[in-house]
């Protein structure tokens, strides 16, 4: 008997015990501290500031926040990075690249209010909300010549059918609106999308869009995918619609098309160059909505980031697969 509950014991001892984990974590996760510890007890977690990264670094196995090529060299043992926003442009230096660390993103989770935010834009242009607002400042009731579009019936094509483009064809199908994807990936089946082209095919759809949707990455082959031959192809009254990265259309391109009136109109939540400067051309259209780079905010996207990180923590202390990984190469 006694021999049993040896044999059984000596069963229960892994043969190769996990190594200890350090996890240095920056920025906003630092107040996620405590709650990391109860979901990872065995792990050591290490707050990463300005004037100590570099010591925390080098016996770290994983960084929870921003990485650039000094950090990266310091951290010798690093296995996971995790940034906090969706876009990865600024982290995808040669060294980290062509490494086998993970890099995982806060793409997905951002959806929701970046979708919310990009049928805002084109309802305030298509309502004419943008035009009729004005008349509060001078306290008029501005009626004349009154211009509204109706979306049902009209077709949307979406650059982008990721986290955020899905999202949009939802709230676009929502209202009646054919929607047509753009994306290099094998998109899944989605009930809001007609049928998806890859970016090679995007000239052939242009032609059908009352309105394109950017959501986008920003990679090297992303780069100004939507240029002067793009907005000529577009449909004369179609509006154009930006809330990824700046530098995935011409801006030049689209000064011209706005004015030669080829699109309706344009909703910017992102320029280039960013932020716009005073005395560019895109501020005196009275037909173009400009954002400050914000429609990722809301009120529920902090605790979705929060369970995401968590979700990682507990995932990446048991050696489980992450959640959100992203293609170095590929930039998405």
């Amino acid at each position: 008997m006694k021999r049993s509950l040896a044999l059984l014991l000596l069963a229960a001892i892994p043969l190769f015990p996990q190594a200890p984990k350090t996890i240095v974590v920056t920025g906003r996760g630092i107040s996620w501290i405590p709650d990391m510890k109860q979901l990872a007890p065995n792990v050591t977690f290490l707050e990463g500031r300005t004037d100590n990264i570099a010591q925390v670094v080098a016996g770290a196995d994983a960084i929870l926040g921003d990485i650039n090529p000094a950090i990266f060299s310091a951290a010798k043992k690093l296995k996971w990075v995790h940034i906090y926003s969706a876009g990865v442009e600024r982290y995808r230096f040669p060294e980290f690249i062509n490494s086998n660390v993970t890099l995982t993103n806060g793409k997905i989770i951002q959806g929701p209010e970046i979708a919310d935010h990009a049928l805002a834009l084109l309802l305030s242009l298509t309502r004419g909300i943008n035009r009729a607002a004005v008349g509060r400042t001078k306290e008029e009731w501005p009626k004349t010549a009154w211009k509204a579009i109706e979306l049902r019936g009209k077709t949307a094509v979406v650059i982008g059918v990721g986290g955020i483009g899905s999202q949009i064809a939802t709230r676009a199908h929502g209202f009646g609106m054919t929607v047509i994807g753009v994306d290099p990936k094998d998109v899944p089946f989605h009930p809001a999308i007609s049928r998806v082209v890859p970016p090679d095919r995007l000239d052939t759809v242009l032609p059908l869009a009352d309105v394109v949707f950017i959501s986008a990455p920003h990679t090297p082959q992303s780069e100004k995918m939507v240029g002067a031959k793009q907005f000529d192809l577009m449909k004369r009254g179609a509006y154009f619609i930006a809330v990824s990265r700046g530098k995935l259309y011409d801006t030049n391109a689209l000064v011209k098309a706005l004015d030669s009136k080829r699109i309706e109109g344009a909703g910017l939540d992102v320029t280039d160059p960013e932020p716009l400067p005073k005395g560019h051309p895109l501020w005196k259209f009275d037909n173009v909505l400009i954002t400050p780079h914000i429609a990722t905010v809301s009120d529920m996207v902090g605790a979705r980031y929060r369970e995401l990180v968590l979700d990682n923590v507990a995932r990446f202390a048991k050696d489980e697969p992450l959640r959100n990984v992203v293609d170095k190469l590929k930039g998405y």
